[in-house]
């Protein structure tokens, strides 16, 4: 069985983001990247799966520019077997995102599909929903346990009243939340031994995708800062501020 991994190089989360002067996005020049936190933990339970004997072959994907060849070998000194990289300076939106991936498991045809739920930098949470709807597989989002069998995946999710496990039919897509697991340390060894697995280049137009962006943004500004609190003396004095400062009452 094979599982097809996306990963994205975003912004490292421990950074600070800060909008550019001109308002037209964020400035990422100088700023450490690494893989979105929620494709390591879909890495990670690939691995685990294939170490449980479930899956034989793990393939990561990769969309954008040349630097995220690092993010790819990440992932393979995590486990993976091999990995591919979609190559494009184009801003990649979600659509176009979900399109180039459908082209690339359309040419790998594995049995799973895994990504993380959203990536840190947009927060879109769009990309695996999409390419559920464009391959016409089943979707399991949010997981938080997956257990997989020969021709079906239980994926059990977190929803407002509590816990919800669903039965999906194999080919499926899966996308990963923070209480799945937690991704091992990656060791220097893995890192090297790395460098020797494949990792094969494609373009968009190689998959037959246009990916040019639908949306286009206006501005980027970073929020206010927050206003220094005050003290009231009683009950009676805070409800008079929220019904007649705040206008909240």
């Amino acid at each position: 069985m094979k599982a097809l991994v996306a990963v994205k190089r975003v912004v490292d989360y421990n950074v600070k983001v800060r909008a550019k002067a001109d308002g037209s996005g964020v400035d990422i020049a100088n700023v450490k990247m690494s893989m979105n936190p929620f494709d390591e933990i879909a890495v990670e339970e690939a691995v685990r799966l294939k170490e449980a004997g479930k899956i034989s072959e793990i393939v990561v994907v990769s969309l954008g520019v040349k630097q995220c060849e690092e993010t790819l070998r990440t992932a393979l000194a995590m486990g993976a077997d091999r990995a591919i990289l979609v190559e494009t300076e184009v801003e990649l939106q979600p659509l176009a995102v979900a399109k180039l991936l459908k082209s690339v498991a359309e040419r790998e045809q594995p049995q799973l599909v895994i990504l993380g739920k959203q990536a840190i930098d947009d927060d879109a949470n769009q990309t695996g929903q999409m390419l559920s709807a464009l391959l016409g597989w089943g979707q399991g989002t949010f997981a938080s346990k997956v257990a997989l069998g020969s021709e079906s995946v239980a994926v059990t999710r977190e929803i407002d009243g509590g816990m919800e496990t669903v039965e999906l039919r194999l080919p499926a897509v899966v996308t990963t939340d923070l209480r799945l697991n937690e991704p091992r340390y990656v060791k220097l060894p893995n890192i090297m031994a790395a460098k020797k697995k494949p990792l094969d280049k494609l373009t968009p137009a190689d998959l037959g995708v246009d990916p040019s962006p639908r949306l286009k943004t206006l501005k980027v500004a970073e929020p206010g800062s927050r206003a220094a609190g005050i003290k009231v003396a009683n009950a009676a004095e805070l409800v008079a501020k929220l019904k007649n400062e705040a206008k909240v009452l």
